[in-house]
């Protein structure tokens, strides 16, 4: 059960976080849900100095999550184009 909620709430998160950068046009719900996994994982490290595994689901942990995928897709945006956009 873990894994599907994981695949739920990166992909909601990824799909949040391409509307804010503007990049929900160029991707699908793979790429959504690699970003909102990816991005939660790279916000954990960021804000909580480590491990995300242990934080329960909360508001600021999707928060979290969140700050991550768009900080993830802000890099790429630098590398393909120069430009955060």
């Amino acid at each position: 059960m873990g894994i599907i909620l994981w695949l739920v709430i990166g992909g909601v998160i990824g799909w949040l976080a391409s509307i804010i950068m503007r990049t929900d046009a160029q991707q699908g719900i793979f790429l959504n849900i690699v970003v909102g996994i990816v991005g939660a994982f790279i916000g954990g490290l960021v804000i909580s100095g480590g491990s995300i595994n242990s934080a329960p689901l909360t508001i600021t942990s999707f928060l979290v999550s969140l700050l991550g995928a768009v900080i993830l897709l802000a890099i790429v945006n630098l590398v393909r184009r120069g430009s955060v956009r």
